[in-house]
């Protein structure tokens, strides 16, 4: 006669690996990084939409969207599986950590990149889902590869970091318009801040990677600092665009005003500096901006 504990053991630890397995996809889809890609694709989808807005038709926008951004992370880290091996942040990653096999991600990175796209042209327009190819395609094969190459891969890598709002926009417009331009160009500046801070406060990682980040091939930091000042000088007026186009109204104009330059003084401090401690003020300052400008945004259009 079997023993019933030895059928319970074996079954409760199925269980857990599964349940284990299960985490280890959902962490290769960067979900806190997907997460801003919800916000902003909805955010697009709400102020470019000029009649009464359809939840479901939303849903299946922002759902597209964060589907191509999932596969997107999931087959990048594919192909970084190697470097980030070599990173003590990102060690323990499903990939280097042997938990997924390169095969398996790259199954699941197509599958969600395929599904996205598709939904996107079914249940929005072929113009979304094409934003959405496009979002794919720099960040994969234009982006990812050039990270191990050049410093100006931040600045490619910041275009399909600001598509999502204009996939949504587009989703709801049919069009792509100076308003979506707009939503598309507030988040592409204000990346760069946030990336420089970033590159700073892991630039050993960076360095022990053989990622040529601007602190890693200018230690003394001046050019990240500057670059980081720029964006964030230029992020000041492009926030108050949509104010002049109609988007949102004058109560928006004041509230981004206040938050652009709290921004650009963070960016200031940093730059003049270079100090870990400002490198993590203007990091939690701008993870503070983003969803705080397109709440205000939302709510005063």
């Amino acid at each position: 006669m079997k023993d019933a504990r030895a059928e319970v053991v074996p079954a409760s630890l199925t269980a857990i690996r599964r349940q284990s397995n299960l985490r280890d996809y959902i962490a290769l889809t960067k979900p806190r990084l997907n997460f801003l890609v919800v916000v902003t694709s909805a955010a697009g989808y709400y102020l470019g939409s000029e009649s009464p807005i359809s939840l479901w038709l939303m849903m299946q926008a922002v759902a597209g969207t964060a589907l191509v951004a999932g596969g997107a992370a999931v087959l990048n880290q594919v192909y970084e599986r190697d470097t980030d091996a070599m990173m003590p942040r990102t060690l323990a990653r499903p990939l280097p950590d042997h938990r997924v096999t390169p095969g398996d991600a790259t199954v699941f990175g197509l599958a969600l990149s395929i599904a996205g796209i598709v939904l996107l042209a079914l249940g929005a327009n072929l113009l979304a889902a094409l934003l959405a190819l496009a979002t794919l395609v720099i960040y994969l094969l234009i982006y990812t590869p050039m990270k191990r190459r050049s410093p100006a891969a931040t600045l490619v890598g910041a275009v399909p970091g600001a598509l999502p709002p204009l996939i949504g926009w587009a989703a709801a417009h049919g069009t792509v318009t100076v308003g979506g331009w707009i939503l598309f160009a507030i988040v592409f500046s204000w990346q760069i801040p946030h990336f420089m801070a970033i590159a700073w406060m892991y630039r050993d990682d960076y360095r022990r990677a053989g990622f040529p980040m601007l602190p890693v091939i200018e230690p003394n930091g001046r050019r990240a600092g500057r670059q980081g000042v720029i964006f964030a000088a230029a992020l000041l007026p492009i926030s108050l665009a949509p104010t002049f186009v109609g988007l949102s109204g004058w109560i928006y104009f004041a509230m981004a005003l206040a938050l652009s330059a709290a921004l650009l003084v963070l960016s200031i401090r940093f730059a003049a500096t270079r100090s870990d401690v400002s490198a993590r003020q203007l990091f939690f300052g701008s993870i503070t901006y983003l969803p705080l400008i397109w709440a205000i945004m939302i709510l005063n259009h």
